[in-house]
């Protein structure tokens, strides 16, 4: 006789025999004075249930077995290292666990997925379960979640990684505890429904992305209307796919899209159709035995700055609504291979990615020579800087020529207090120049340095984050896009220096609000030349800048004169909060505000060197089912 509910986990297999046992015994007593026949097929079938009672008690005494041993194995590691005192360590992601403990409705399964500090006090509001239960290993404890997230908790750098439900956790990729089993291969859900809107005093047709570069100066009506733009295209959804290849070795796939990108066929007047874009898609790889962490896929750049180790979905990222994230703010999301190893109780890391490159040129001064990335030259050639995307590609969008991939390097360290690490870039931009019917290749070595770090005044309270990263041609790695060079004589490309800072102070008073202020500032260096009475490059003072403080002047430039007006900084400060006035195993509901104020200064030229602003005010509404 099969009987359903004896299937499982042994110890609960077992604890199913025995209350069946229990019941069956009198229930054969009772019986068997009125129906022998009944009595002795009650007789087999208590036979066959011991045989199956004493087959798992042979299976539990195996699996303690193989605890003891464990902890035999790993024994006397906290008061090796720096992981001592901590509640959760981890030797692998197949339950393994030493100072273990049971979830109490998910809770505790739902920090470790978050990536916060497992049994102590925190944001999230989750109190420890191994007072009141006990330390018992389980599998269920871990089986939900990636090898790197619990490898971060053994840092211990009183940063903590993110809540699931802050902004910042949820920019980076963060999942949720609702967790599904296709046979080995667990399936982890993430994402949320949004609905964003704003009020800003100048019309800039971006939506809830800043795209600083289109910010109007008074020569455009634009300067003087005011807009207002609801959304609900960054509504997000993501996914994790993982499987533990032995008690060591853990593999898992994570994808993640929302409605972020456009088409030709959308447009704001029917439909509002916007497509899906791709955010990331990336394989991971860890070995815990070997310590090290394997990523191949679309994810947020190496240079991103983190929050413990270098981790994917851990990266600090700030806590605002606008999706364009912060001026000066260092970060790109694109293909990679990236290699990092850790050591030290996993609070010295080290990382090496290759990642897709790109540059951005200013081609100020010089004519296009056709719609193909084609520009020509004072002496009469012409440069090829790119191709327009053909095929899957986009035809409107134009592609930089580029002979290698960005090579990046970071090493990070988190030690009692705080995290903190350093980065560097180096880049290749790549054009062709052809100047009297002769064609020549040029590359130019562009590089950057930075860093950053998160200072934890009050633990998981109160920090203060500081981000910078400054070099020649590593424009694109900032927020604002500034160019990444612009063009010589012959048409090789001519570097621009560039400079980006962030600096934030984020609180969490209680478990239900989070308030943050930030500021950014992302700034470019000139390179130009003058050539038969033409300006050429970028912040050339012979640029023509008389007419962008006249409204309308860019409609008759012969006559009131043009703007050229290249960028040279743009400032953003801005404060917010967020509200989780609902919270449970039904999601998260909360609410945002925020307030920014950007300013836009440029290199002078003829006619000086104006300067414009934008003030927004955010709202948003999001529900995360998942968290």
């Amino acid at each position: 006789m099969q009987i359903p509910f004896l299937s499982g986990k042994p110890a609960g297999r077992l604890a199913s025999l025995l209350m069946l046992c229990s019941v069956l015994v009198p229930m054969a007593a009772a019986w068997g004075d009125e129906d022998p026949e009944s009595l002795d097929i009650m007789e087999r079938q208590m036979a066959h249930l011991q045989q199956q009672q004493q087959a798992l008690q042979n299976e539990l005494a195996a699996m303690h077995q193989q605890i003891a041993q464990h902890r035999a194995r790993i024994g006397g590691t906290s008061a090796a290292g720096g992981s001592a005192g901590h509640p959760l360590e981890v030797t692998g992601s197949g339950g393994h666990v030493r100072g273990g403990w049971v979830p109490v409705e998910g809770h505790a399964t739902q920090q470790a997925a978050a990536g916060e500090p497992v049994g102590r006090p925190h944001i999230g509001g989750y109190s420890d379960p191994t007072s009141a239960l006990g330390d018992q290993p389980t599998v269920e404890s871990v089986v939900a979640h990636r090898e790197e997230d619990l490898i971060s908790h053994m840092a211990n750098n009183n940063v903590g990684p993110h809540n699931r439900e802050t902004v910042g956790a949820q920019s980076a990729g963060a999942l949720g505890s609702k967790v599904f089993h296709l046979g080995p291969v667990a399936i982890i859900l993430g994402g949320f429904f949004d609905a964003a809107a704003l009020v800003e005093n100048r019309q800039v047709s971006s939506g809830i992305f800043n795209y600083w570069n289109a910010i109007p100066f008074r020569d455009s009506s634009n300067y003087h209307t005011t807009n207002f733009n609801g959304d609900a295209r960054y509504s997000r959804f993501s996914l994790m796919a993982r499987g533990q290849l032995n008690p060591h070795l853990t593999v898992a796939g994570f994808v993640e899209t929302d409605f972020g990108a456009s088409a030709e066929t959308t447009n704001p007047y029917e439909s509002n159709s916007y497509v899906p874009r791709l955010r990331q898609a990336y394989l991971t790889l860890d070995d815990s035995r070997a310590n090290t962490h394997f990523l191949i896929g679309q994810a947020w750049t190496m240079l991103t700055p983190d929050r413990v180790g270098i981790v994917p979905r851990q990266e600090s990222l700030p806590e605002t609504i606008e999706s364009s994230i912060l001026a000066g703010q260092t970060w790109s999301r694109q293909w990679q291979v990236r290699v990092v190893k850790d050591f030290l109780k996993h609070r010295l890391w080290t990382g090496l990615s290759i990642e897709n490159p790109a540059t951005i040129y200013d081609t100020t001064g010089f004519s296009a020579a056709g719609d193909n990335g084609e520009y020509s030259l004072a002496n009469g050639g012409y440069a090829k800087l790119g191709s327009n995307g053909v095929g899957l590609s986009s035809a409107t969008t134009n592609y930089s020529n580029e002979i290698a991939p960005d090579i990046i390097g970071k090493l990070a360290w988190d030690p009692s207090w705080g995290h903190y690490e350093v980065e560097g870039v180096v880049h290749f931009p790549h054009d062709r120049s052809v100047i009297n019917g002769v064609g020549e290749n040029h590359t130019a070595i562009a590089w950057g340095a930075g860093g950053s770090m998160i200072l934890p005044v009050i633990p998981h309270r109160l920090e203060v984050r500081l981000a910078g990263l400054a070099g020649k041609g590593i424009g694109r790695y900032g927020s604002v896009l500034l160019p990444d060079a612009t063009l010589r004589a012959n048409g090789a490309p001519a570097l621009l220096s560039s400079a980006q800072t962030t600096a934030g102070v984020i609180a969490h008073p209680n478990k239900v609000i989070d308030v943050y202020g930030y500021f950014g500032m992302q700034r470019s260096g000139r390179s130009y030349f003058d050539e038969d009475g033409g300006a050429y490059g970028y912040g050339n003072p012979n640029a023509d800048n008389t007419g962008c403080m006249t409204e309308g002047s860019d409609l008759n430039s012969a006559a009131l004169g043009g703007c050229t007006a290249n960028i040279r900084s743009v400032e953003e400060f801005t404060i917010g909060a967020w509200y989780r006035f609902i919270h449970g195993q039904y999601g998260t509901v909360q609410a945002g505000t925020q307030l920014a104020y950007s300013r836009v200064h440029t290199w002078g030229g003829m006619g000086g060197a104006p300067t414009t602003s934008l003030s927004e005010i955010f709202f948003d509404f999001r529900y995360l089912p998942f968290q």
